[in-house]
């Protein structure tokens, strides 16, 4: 029995979904000013690693960086995202720290938990390491690559609008297919001179993010030791572990995101998925797999380091460049 035909969707729907992305809008904007619960912080931040996650899987299996060209809005959604969170949490913190470790929410005192094993120092340590990372690593390369880019995308402007009227002109594409090509031209320029300025918000919510802890700790300790009471050394510990919670809880997705622009921007004009190129070109030379697997094995026999993770590489190695012929 044949199938029905598919339900087209209502016409509301576009107006709808159009209302949706106005109101979250909106509520990012209404997170700086006003006052919000824990839990709604919990909700807020959990969206954000999974927003920033699902970024980083586009950005891993789109066939080209045109195929995500909306990447610099959603951008710049997701910094104002996770800034706007971090006031709120800031707000909190300050607010509210006094209580305990579980004022700002489960999310943060999770985090400062997991990542700091119950000592600030650790967390401190290891936020420092991912500022360092996203700043100074991924971010300022992602910059670096998204300058030249751009520069030579809008260089090659001209010779590539000559080649399409020349194609033309030669009968060897029709109008439609030199409109289309104009087209992607234009919008591959586009792309890439808003990558440019786009990988700034990424830089700046590095920044934005370490002066926001450095403040909620000091802010924090003042405050917990003149108005609440506190011996200096509670406030110390609950404020700085709050203050560093939060601080992990904001890098994660930043750092997500920061790798997501830089494999975005270093695609350059590779074609199919990050894992089919990656994979093809690394697996595709035999002799370099053999090569390396010789060394894991040298590595293996050395006295001093151990003997089981170099030889089980070296092994996969040299499986991977018999089988591929």
């Amino acid at each position: 029995m044949a199938q029905p035909p598919a339900l087209p969707l209502p016409k509301v729907a576009p107006s709808l979904r159009d209302v949706g992305f106005a109101l979250g809008i909106i509520g990012i904007i209404c997170i700086l000013f006003l006052p919000i619960p824990p839990f709604l912080i919990d909700m807020g931040l959990a969206f954000s690693i999974a927003f920033s996650v699902l970024i980083l899987m586009v950005s891993l299996w789109i066939q080209k960086p045109l195929d995500f060209s909306s990447f610099p809005t959603i951008l710049l959604i997701a910094t104002m995202t996770r800034l706007a969170l971090n006031i709120a949490t800031t707000r909190v913190i300050l607010s509210h720290g006094n209580e305990g470790h579980e004022a700002a929410g489960g999310v943060i005192a999770g985090f400062a938990s997991l990542v700091m094993s119950g000592d600030f120092v650790i967390g401190l340590i290891v936020f420092l390491i991912l500022i360092t990372i996203n700043f100074i690593v991924i971010t300022k390369g992602a910059t670096r690559i998204a300058e030249v880019g751009a520069r030579f995308t809008l260089d090659a402007i001209p010779g590539k609008q000559m080649s399409i009227d020349a194609d033309l002109s030669a009968g060897i594409i029709d109008e439609k297919e030199a409109q289309r090509r104009r087209k992607e031209l234009e919008e591959e320029s586009s792309f890439f001179g808003a990558m440019d300025g786009a990988s700034k918000f990424v830089r700046g919510d590095a920044v934005a993010g370490l002066i926001i802890t450095c403040i909620n700790v000091f802010g924090g300790i003042i405050i917990g030791y003149f108005r609440h009471g506190m011996p200096i050394g509670e406030a110390a510990d609950v404020f700085v572990k709050l203050s560093v919670g939060d601080g992990l809880v904001s890098q994660m997705p930043a750092l997500i995101v920061s790798l997501a622009a830089g494999l975005l921007v270093s695609r350059g004009g590779t074609v199919g998925s990050t894992d089919q190129a990656v994979v093809n070109q690394l697996s595709g030379y035999p002799r370099a797999l053999s090569v390396s697997a010789v060394l894991m094995f040298v590595l293996a026999l050395m006295p001093g380091l151990p003997f089981v993770p170099f030889v089980v590489l070296g092994g996969l190695l040299a499986f991977g460049a018999w089988f591929i012929p």
